[in-house]
């Protein structure tokens, strides 16, 4: 299992960031994610995996003037 917010998720063998936020059918379009302590950047969402037991944090990104 995976924790993204406060949700409990299934992990399964091989999953990528990218994959995560496909399986959450989220369309916001996230350029950072936190997993556990590690930060990655939208470039790096298909090849970054996500370990069994992670905490997954979604960044949205955010832009004012």
């Amino acid at each position: 299992m995976i924790r993204v917010g406060s949700r409990d998720l299934p992990w399964r063998e091989g999953m990528t960031v990218a994959d995560l936020l496909k399986d959450l059918g989220d369309p916001y379009p996230y350029a950072v994610v936190r997993i556990n302590d590690k930060t990655v950047s939208k470039p790096n969402f298909d090849k970054t995996p996500v370990p069994d037991n992670s905490e997954v944090f979604l960044i949205p990104m955010i832009a004012g003037g």
